[in-house]
């Protein structure tokens, strides 16, 4: 079979299927925020592009950084960004790094997914039992009556009915 454009696509969509979503796995302690490790997402993409034939380079030339996938027959994607000069060294670094990043999140498309957490920080709101309903309905305390309202999982007519003992106990 000869090698052609197409092939480098094909072997691109399967290393793709094969990389799957990637867990951000890094926290910026300024922002609070999770982010993609340079390091740790290239330790996961490159063997897996490799096994298909492909490589990336990420080239810095002048005030642009590019991260290009490659193969050994010379077809290539790319994806660019201009960066801002900075004077200061560890700055400079530090937007490298960044736009390494996001060049090589952009170029392959890749899926975060957060680890950290955040289905356990939200969890799944609770039922309302009819006897939880029954004292809420009757409650004379707006801020217990909202607080049901904000942490149970309701269905429709419990809704219209705790907003209406809300809208009872506002006008009060």
């Amino acid at each position: 079979m000869e090698y052609n454009k197409t092939s480098f696509y094909e072997n691109l969509f399967t290393a793709k299927k094969e990389i799957g979503k990637i867990s951000k796995d890094s926290t910026n302690p300024f922002f609070k925020s999770k982010y993609f490790d340079i390091n740790k997402l290239l330790e996961h993409v490159e063997p897996i592009l490799n096994n298909h034939g492909l490589f990336v380079v990420q080239p810095i030339q002048g005030d642009k950084v590019t991260t290009m996938i490659m193969d050994e027959n010379g077809f290539s994607i790319e994806s660019s960004i201009n960066m801002q000069l900075l004077a200061d060294p560890q700055k400079m670094g530090s937007a490298i790094t960044y736009y390494r990043r996001y060049t090589s999140q952009s170029l392959l498309a890749l899926q975060a997914e957060d680890d950290d957490g955040n289905h356990a920080a939200k969890p799944e709101k609770k039922k309302l039992t009819a006897e939880q309903l029954s004292k809420t309905l009757k409650s004379n305390n707006l801020d217990a009556v909202k607080t049901v309202y904000n942490t149970f999982a309701l269905e429709k007519d419990e809704k219209k009915l705790i907003l209406q003992r809300i809208t009872e106990l506002t006008a009060k």
